[in-house]
């Protein structure tokens, strides 16, 4: 008779598959991340992340660069408009565009959001050592790199 643990295991062919790993790696992180930041706060935090590191932003850039569609663009800011953690303004060089930037406020929101996907990183690796963690990051990063960037 196999024991518990055996029982839940599931068959040998897939546990080997990269992708199936993977995938049960993903279903985990998205699970510890929904404990910890409602679905708000994740889409406000990749908004934000992307215009801290690039800069001003067309909404057009920001749904391109995310992979979102442009109307849940709009939709996040008008969210972070509203608690001022953006600044949306007319393209002088072009009218039909908007430009975003991210205010202090915004910022202050970002640490804040970033302090949530650190306690869920730790929750998720806390069976790596710090090298280990190290070695995953860039191997995922290596592997994500050798194929075309997909919509996310």
């Amino acid at each position: 008779m196999k024991d518990t643990d055996d029982a839940l295991q599931p068959p040998a062919r897939l546990r080997v598959l990269a992708s199936w790993q993977a995938s049960k790696v993903s279903t985990l992180g998205a699970r510890l991340t929904a404990r910890r930041m409602p679905l708000t706060a994740r889409a406000d935090f990749a908004v934000l992340a992307a215009l801290e590191e690039y800069g001003p932003l067309s909404q057009a850039e920001i749904g391109r660069r995310l992979g979102l569609d442009r109307n849940d663009v709009n939709g996040i800011l008008n969210r972070l408009e509203g608690r001022q953690q953006v600044d949306r303004r007319t393209d002088p060089a072009n009218r039909r565009r908007n430009i975003v930037t991210v205010t202090t406020d915004g910022r202050q929101y970002l640490e804040e959001v970033q302090q949530h996907a650190d306690a869920v990183q730790d929750e998720l690796l806390v069976g790596l050592d710090a090298a280990e963690r190290q070695q995953l990051h860039a191997l995922l990063a290596k592997l994500l790199d050798s194929h075309r960037p997909q919509p996310a």
